[in-house]
């Protein structure tokens, strides 16, 4: 399982890369592999706000329908409009061409509540 260190991780299984005053998110190699093959996306609207633990969208799989939740709180401002396209991206490439949105974040500290990737790996692993 691919867990990136210059990420950090949700226990919900969401990944967070700080991009300057933006992060970019999306969800992990570990959630990926879980749901199987993905058909559909729903993304969050641009401009969205969003408390951590609120539901930034869905993602529907072969097995299930799962929530997409914020492992931050922000608002909005891109999302991945290829995903409706090319949802598989989200299989193929969770950490690149998979991710979900980005999000300005108005406390930048919040990111380190999140868990490191050893932390992350210690989850999923353990």
């Amino acid at each position: 399982m691919d867990v990136p260190d210059d990420r950090r991780y949700s226990i919900d299984h969401e990944w967070v890369l700080a991009t300057g005053d933006r992060v970019r998110v999306g969800i992990t190699d570990y959630a990926q592999d879980a749901l199987g093959d993905v058909v559909y996306v729903e993304l969050p609207q641009v401009g969205l706000e969003v408390r951590a633990g609120e539901s930034l969208g869905e993602v529907e799989s072969t097995k299930s329908v799962s929530e997409i939740y914020a492992p931050i709180g922000g608002r909005v401002t891109a999302v991945n409009s290829e995903l409706a396209d090319a949802p598989e991206r989200m299989n193929s490439s969770p950490y690149d061409q998979g991710w979900i949105c980005e999000l300005d974040v108005a406390d930048q500290s919040s990111i380190h509540g999140l868990l490191d990737a050893a932390g992350y790996r210690e989850l999923t692993e353990g």
